[in-house]
């Protein structure tokens, strides 16, 4: 989970780990970067405008490092024009803030199948 506001990350951590997921968290872009080199995970849950780099940029970097790792882009802005110039950059699917408990729930069930 990779978001700059802590209240919202904590609380989709808490979420996710209530339903039987082993969840890290990161604090922004560059620290997630950092455990993706790190460990291995099944799914990236992240945010987009977040402070030292964004999610589009942490996508930029994961898909420039062949890591096929899923990504689910949680944001109230969607970087729509960057992605429809970039395609290769689209996250696996998306979640637009707010959004409820069982709409995150759904959608990593949906990604991790």
């Amino acid at each position: 989970m990779v978001n700059d506001e802590t209240d919202a990350r904590q609380l989709n951590v808490d979420v996710l780990i209530e339903a039987g997921y082993e969840v890290d968290a990161a604090k922004d872009g560059a620290s997630g970067w950092d455990a993706l080199q790190l460990n291995g995970y099944d799914l990236v849950v992240t945010d987009n405008h977040m402070p030292r780099m964004t999610g589009i940029e942490m996508i930029a970097k994961m898909r420039s490092a062949g890591m096929a790792v899923p990504v689910i882009m949680a944001t109230g802005a969607f970087p729509a024009a960057i992605i429809e110039r970039n395609p290769w950059l689209k996250p696996d699917a998306s979640l637009e803030t707010p959004f409820s408990n069982d709409e995150l729930l759904t959608t990593v069930k949906k990604v991790l199948r």
